[in-house]
C-alpha cells in the first residue's frame, strides 16, 4: 500500500479523498475541520491543483460501497482504477486515513486522534489541517487565475513559497528588474482575519506599492479572490499580536 504522498499520482489521490469522503462521511468532514462536503471540495480540489468536481465525482463513485444518506454511481459498474483504489485503501481506519488525505497538502497529522483537541495546543488538529490546507488551496487557485487578471497580464510567475522571502508570488515583467511581490492568503468565508508574519509584514512596508495581498476567500461556497496593493501602507489596519507558546519536551541519558 502507498502512503507517502510522494510516490502516489495525482489521479490516485483525487480518488483516495473521495473514498475518504465516502466512507467516513460527516465524520470525515469534522475530522479535517470541514464544515460541509462543498467546502472539502473546494478546498482539497484547489490544494491537488485540479476541479473540485472531481473529487465529488469519485466519492460518488464510491457510495455504493458505504452505509451514508446517498446512493451514488449504482446503476453502473465501478471503474477499474476506482476499484484499485477501493482494494489498497478501503480497509485503513480513520487516523491513518485523515493523515493520508492531510499529507497530500504537505500537512503532517497525528494518526491517533485526528479531530480532537488536546490540552495546550492553541487550535485542536483538525483546526490546524484546515487551516494549512486552506492556505494551499489559495496558493493553487492564485496561480490558476493570475493570468486572467489586468494587473498581472504578461508578467512571468516566479514560485517563492519555499524561499521564506517574505511572499509567495514575484510576478515579473518582460525586461524589467523590478517585480511585483504577492502574498497569498486564503478564508473559508466571505471574510475573516488574516496574519502577516513579522518577516511578511516588514516587506510589505519596504515594498509599498509593490507588494500586493491576494486574499482567496469564500472556499465554502464558491471560491472568488480580493486584491490589496500596499497593504502594511495604510490600505488594511494591523494590530501587533504576541504569543508566547510553551513547548514541552522529554529528555533522557543514553
Amino acid at each position: 500500500m502507498r502512503l507517502d504522498p510522494r510516490t502516489i499520482p495525482v489521479r490516485a489521490k483525487l480518488m483516495i479523498v473521495g473514498l475518504y469522503l465516502s466512507k467516513f462521511d460527516s465524520l470525515g468532514l469534522r475530522s479535517m475541520g470541514f464544515g460541509s462536503f462543498k467546502e472539502a471540495f473546494n478546498v482539497l480540489g484547489y490544494a491537488l491543483g485540479e476541479r473540485p468536481a472531481s473529487i465529488k465525482n469519485y466519492r460518488d463513485e464510491f457510495d455504493p460501497y458505504f452505509s451514508n444518506p446517498r446512493k451514488g454511481w449504482h446503476k453502473r459498474p465501478t471503474r477499474a482504477s476506482c476499484q484499485e483504489i477501493l482494494d489498497e485503501y478501503r480497509d485503513l481506519d480513520l487516523g491513518v486515513f485523515t493523515a493520508l488525505v492531510n499529507s497530500f497538502a504537505g500537512v503532517a497529522s497525528t494518526p491517533d486522534q485526528p479531530d480532537v483537541g488536546q490540552p495546550g495546543l492553541v487550535e485542536p488538529p483538525s483546526t490546524a489541517a484546515s487551516r494549512m490546507i486552506t492556505g494551499m488551496a489559495a496558493e493553487k487557485y492564485f496561480q490558476s487565475v493570475y493570468a486572467s487578471i489586468p494587473l498581472f497580464v504578461g508578467r512571468r510567475l516566479e514560485d517563492t513559497t519555499l524561499l521564506g522571502c517574505g511572499h509567495d508570488f514575484r510576478l515579473h515583467a518582460p525586461g524589467d528588474d523590478d517585480f511585483l511581490a504577492v502574498e497569498v492568503k486564503g478564508l473559508r468565508g466571505k471574510a475573516g482575519s488574516i496574519s502577516f508574519t513579522p518577516r511578511e509584514y516588514e516587506v510589505a512596508r519596504s515594498m509599498g506599492e509593490r507588494f500586493i495581498l491576494f486574499v482567496a476567500k469564500n472556499f465554502v461556497e464558491a471560491p472568488t479572490h480580493e486584491i490589496i496593493a500596499n497593504p502594511a501602507g495604510g490600505a488594511l489596519s494591523f494590530a501587533k499580536r504576541e504569543h508566547v507558546v510553551i513547548s514541552t519536551t522529554w529528555t533522557t541519558s543514553v
